[in-house]
């Protein structure tokens, strides 16, 4: 109760901040009236947490390293986003009432301070979202999801790039229907669902529906490797998961590369981020159907010593496993192509980048996750990173 009455407090703290914000300058002096009564606060409230992320976030306003557009949707978000989880109901309603709550915070702070920041509102609800989702458990998350809501909208400020207002209405409709679905179908879990709508909403608003079309392509042919012989791959113990779901580790790993190729397409408009992205999708879609299908192949060969190894060790490849890479990498080429989004030359470059990230993948997992190093999302990112720029590297010498 005490925490409840702190919240509606904050909530007023951000309120009168956010009205009186424009007409009190100097910066510093906003700042430290904010950290002043969030400490008040936490005296007489159990705010602690918020308090810290409070002080924090008026601290680099207070600096002039954030502007107080962020500083005051960031503060809105969160204090709403916090009155909505009151009850702490991890479930599907819950995330869309938050996202409505962050929602409403946003559209009423732009409204009042004339800022017409779509593009940047629409990414601090996703991040504001998929943060809560991934931290939710955690007491002391606030203050990573203020820094995190806040440092993403004022990086899209910063990229500067305008995108009309239908199309980042009609990104997120279609972003947030296919993380659904992908719910549903119990292939991605919750936070698979928000990073996935997040990855999905990047390709429309940068770059085209096609590039979403080729990630979307890469995603059912995951899918289905996923599930192909699971009952097997749970018996040995190689699965996905428990279902096969996957979540924001994976989709991050797989597709927040090929995200900031298109973030560079839309910006910069040059084509070899176009063969990025698709060779990190490639690489990605390689990647997956090598483990998940490969792993079925009979007795693997350890990648850097070519001697047999227990099936599901990290490294270990397979006839079927490479096969199906180069496959998936094809795959994901053509479609790409079909769509008009790359030419016969860059099916082959994208191909052999996709082949060339699975064997990068091996290595690396044979080499340095079998070590304890760190896990499999971070040999799949690194995977993605190789098949990209190899797939840069491959078009410029050819190019030259």
């Amino acid at each position: 109760m005490q925490r409840q009455r702190g919240l509606g407090y904050a909530a007023i703290l951000v309120g009168a901040a956010t009205l009186a914000g424009p007409y009190v300058q100097p910066a510093w002096l906003m700042a430290l009236v904010v950290i002043l009564f969030a400490l008040i606060l936490w005296r007489f409230f159990a705010t602690k947490y918020l308090t810290y992320t409070f002080c924090v976030l008026a601290a680099l306003y207070g600096i002039d390293l954030l502007p107080f557009f962020v500083l005051a949707t960031t503060l809105a978000m969160l204090v709403l986003g916090e009155l909505v989880f009151k009850s702490r109901t991890d479930d599907l309603n819950t995330y869309l009432y938050y996202i409505i709550s962050t929602a409403w915070a946003g559209v009423l702070v732009m409204a009042y301070l004339h800022e017409m920041e779509f593009l940047t509102i629409t990414f601090g609800i996703i991040a504001a979202v998929l943060l809560k989702v991934i931290l939710l458990k955690f007491e002391d998350s606030l203050m990573i999801e203020g820094i995190g809501i806040a440092m993403t909208m004022w990086l899209i400020q910063e990229l500067n790039y305008h995108a009309d207002v239908q199309l980042v209405v009609i990104a997120i409709i279609v972003g947030f229907t296919f993380g659904y679905f992908a719910f549903r179908a119990k292939t991605a879990d919750l936070t698979g669902l928000f990073s996935a709508a997040l990855v999905g909403i990047i390709l429309l608003v940068f770059a085209d529906v096609r590039w979403f079309i080729i990630m979307l392509a890469f995603f059912i042919l995951g899918s289905v490797a996923t599930k192909y012989k699971f009952a097997y791959k749970k018996r040995i113990g190689v699965e996905q998961g428990t279902t096969g779901a996957r979540g924001y580790r994976n989709v991050f790993a797989n597709g927040i590369v090929a995200a900031a190729a298109a973030v560079l397409f839309g910006i910069f408009q040059d084509p070899i981020f176009i063969v990025m992205y698709v060779g990190c999708v490639a690489t990605a879609a390689a990647d997956t159907l090598a483990s998940e299908i490969g792993v079925t192949g009979g007795i693997p060969y350890l990648i850097t010593t070519m001697k047999q190894v227990p099936i599901g060790t990290n490294g270990g490849v397979t006839i079927t496993g490479e096969t199906v890479a180069l496959l998936g990498g094809l795959a994901i080429s053509l479609v790409a192509f079909f769509l008009g989004v790359i030419t016969p030359w860059m099916v082959v470059v994208c191909t052999v980048a996709g082949f060339v990230g699975t064997n990068i993948d091996s290595l690396v997992g044979a080499t340095i996750e079998n070590r304890g190093i760190w896990g499999n999302a971070g040999t799949n990112l690194l995977a993605t990173i190789g098949g990209g720029l190899f797939a840069m590297i491959l078009f410029l010498a050819v190019k030259i």
